[in-house]
């Protein structure tokens, strides 16, 4: 796949490869489905706690792609993902939120950020668009949850604000990185979406979705994400893009489009 940013690092994740070609001291990437416990229609690496997959099995599965990636599981940090935009700092007193209990994940919050060393910050997927954030200089790091519904309200460029004001990071020193979802040509949706996404979107070369017949619309999430962090000063070379569809690509990825009862794939990023 030309261009690709997110390179495949072993059978369990990709890496965010231009990320770590910033520093060395970051960690960022994007399970894949391979290499784990869990049966169908979970298989296999199945990393979601709230699926109805065994817990136990999870938990294997979570400790498996902790020990691939060197860092003990007591160190990351899971939110309770609503598909909303609240935004979190978290410190080394988060560790191990939702890593063994759902219901101990950071509650109601789809964006975390930390510039505390050995956390890695922990978002789930099953199609919606993992939105990574680093600013290299500032040893900031930051993971945002976009379905259609945190696109619409503005995630991206909302944890971008939150870096800009509260943490005086300059947007020049903020790279993104949006990593793989599903792709426009497999996403429908309504009219009812077009328009809260025509409430957000501003001029830009083309638009994020085209009607394909009455009421129907394909919608480029990645595309949309993009646009919005544009918007808010992220410059174009500041950002890449996953060339993966998770609804295509059925050996490495789940999608809940394309089968609604399954597993979760893991956005991570951490300082280490």
């Amino acid at each position: 796949m030309n261009n690709e940013p997110f390179v495949r690092s072993n059978s369990s994740y990709l890496t965010v490869q231009p990320f770590q070609q910033l520093s060395g001291r970051v960690i960022a990437g994007f399970s894949t489905r391979e290499n784990g416990y869990s049966i169908a229609p979970y298989n296999s690496l199945n990393l979601g706690l709230h699926v109805q997959d065994n817990d136990d099995i999870v938990i294997a599965n979570r400790k498996k792609l902790a020990s691939d990636l060197g860092i003990a599981l007591n160190k990351w940090v899971f939110s309770e993902q609503v598909h909303g935009n609240n935004i979190k700092k978290v410190t080394q007193k988060d560790c191990s939120a939702g890593t063994l209990i759902f219901s101990n994940s950071v509650l109601a919050t789809d964006g975390l950020y930390t510039n505390d060393k050995n956390v890695l910050l922990a978002s789930l997927y099953a199609d919606c668009v993992p939105l990574y954030f680093y600013a290299p200089t500032y040893n900031m790091v930051g993971l945002a949850h976009a379905g259609w519904k945190g696109s619409v309200g503005r995630i991206g460029p909302k944890m971008v604000q939150c870096w800009t004001g509260e943490e005086q990071i300059p947007v020049e020193a903020i790279h993104v990185a949006i990593g793989p979802s599903i792709s426009a040509q497999n996403y429908e949706v309504d009219e009812f979406v077009i328009n809260k996404v025509k409430k957000v979107i501003t001029s830009h070369p083309y638009l994020p979705y085209k009607e394909t017949k009455p009421n129907k619309f394909s919608l480029n999430l990645k595309e949309l994400n993009k646009q919005l962090l544009m918007d808010v000063g992220i410059k174009e070379e500041k950002i890449v893009v996953s060339n993966y569809c998770t609804f295509e690509k059925t050996d490495l990825f789940f999608s809940y489009r394309r089968k609604q009862r399954t597993g979760r794939m893991m956005s991570f990023i951490g300082r280490v």
